[in-house]
């Protein structure tokens, strides 16, 4: 996931950069609170629909995830990375097909074009430190390419603190889904476009047809492209232990 890059600095996503330079090693089934403390390791859970990851692309300390059937918590992590840089990780759950790795009955790649709904609800904590907790979702001219996707990265801030803020610049703010968002674009060799909720929450119910059909009103998502991965997770700079994911869910028809 991809996108914390501060200002001026070297700007990759950390999404972006995990999504992008990553393989994930390590593929299992979850069972009661399974702990994850590989740096690529993953689970997956709710039946295979969804997968974990612990994806800590950035950092080479330890952390660590509690994965539960629909979720999981940082338990160990005490980064402290530079704000004006990329972040250490991105520990995340996801439906659909990243970096070939699929989850089953996602409904997804689907193409742009062929939208009808796209939904997604997460539930989740904070804690200390300095983080943001996001959709990371991503298009592609292909339907499941075998690595880092080419055509956009899509993101949807939900909370954060402290420093860190989006890629590029902001272009406007928006009414989407019952709630203000500040709209950023910047580029790291794909598009990268964040809505920004202007009140922090610590729970979404969003319609992503929505935001990619305003991407796409900006010119920075094409109808021909495929929605490859729905992804929601935090990209932490200092700290991390304590932020988690309490439910998550994706509907695509």
């Amino acid at each position: 996931m991809l996108s914390r890059l501060r200002r001026t600095t070297v700007i990759l996503g950390a999404a972006a950069l995990l999504a992008g330079a990553t393989t994930l090693t390590t593929t299992s089934a979850a069972s009661a609170d399974t702990q994850i403390c590989d740096k690529y390791g993953s689970v997956r859970v709710s039946g295979g629909r969804y997968l974990v990851q612990n994806n800590e692309w950035g950092d080479d300390t330890t952390q660590c995830l509690s994965v539960r059937d629909d979720g999981f918590t940082i338990t160990t992590a005490n980064h402290n990375k530079p704000t004006n840089g990329a972040p250490a990780s991105y520990p995340s759950i996801y439906a659909g097909c990243h970096y070939g790795n699929c989850t089953s009955g996602s409904g997804l790649p689907k193409q742009v074009a062929n939208f009808h709904s796209v939904q997604s609800s997460v539930a989740y904590t904070v804690a200390s430190g300095q983080w943001d907790a996001s959709y990371d979702i991503w298009f592609d001219p292909n339907p499941n390419p075998s690595g880092q996707n080419t055509g956009a990265e899509l993101m949807i801030w939900g909370n954060h603190q402290g420093a860190p803020q989006p890629i590029g610049s902001k272009i406007a703010t928006v009414w989407i889904s019952g709630a203000s968002w500040d709209v950023w674009f910047g580029n790291t060799g794909w598009n990268v476009i964040s809505y920004v909720r202007t009140s922090p929450t610590t729970s979404l119910n969003v319609d992503i047809g929505a935001f990619t059909s305003d991407s796409v009103s900006r010119g920075k998502i094409s109808r021909s492209w495929y929605l490859t991965s729905i992804q929601f997770g935090f990209e932490p700079w200092q700290g991390g232990a304590g932020l988690g994911v309490q439910s998550f869910s994706t509907s695509v028809s």
